[in-house]
């Protein structure tokens, strides 16, 4: 399960992507704002939680930021370069992940007015 911030139009835009290579269909979208992400991620404050993306393995190990990562690439079809790329580079992952979350709102802005239309949700519910 892939856990997003559904009041983020950059956030719901990226999952949309995401869940698209995904054509095995092996995530399922739940998010951040569920009763369902609250018990994913049942003791993990509010404030960590609302301040990233997730990623509950088929295993039922948690990840978050650029941690979770590698995990995902495991899941997506060709995502083993991306995944090593992470695993050789964690640092540069986890800074790329935190300057892509600080300006989340400006790169929505970017990708056009429709970004806020976007629920990926509608596509594996």
């Amino acid at each position: 399960m892939i856990l997003y911030d559904a009041d983020c139009g950059f956030c719901r835009w990226s999952l949309d992507k995401i869940l698209a290579w995904d054509r095995d269909g092996r995530l399922r979208p739940v998010a951040l704002q569920s009763e369902e992400a609250d018990r994913l991620l049942a003791g993990m404050p509010e404030a960590e939680r609302m301040a990233s993306w997730h990623l509950v393995t088929p295993d039922g190990m948690v990840y978050s930021s650029g941690a979770a990562v590698p995990p995902l690439m495991d899941l997506l079809p060709g995502g083993a370069p991306a995944k090593l790329a992470a695993q050789l580079m964690p640092g540069t992952t986890n800074r790329a992940y935190r300057w892509v979350s600080r300006h989340r709102d400006w790169l929505g802005a970017k990708l056009g007015a429709d970004t806020c239309a976007v629920d990926p949700s509608d596509r594996r519910a």
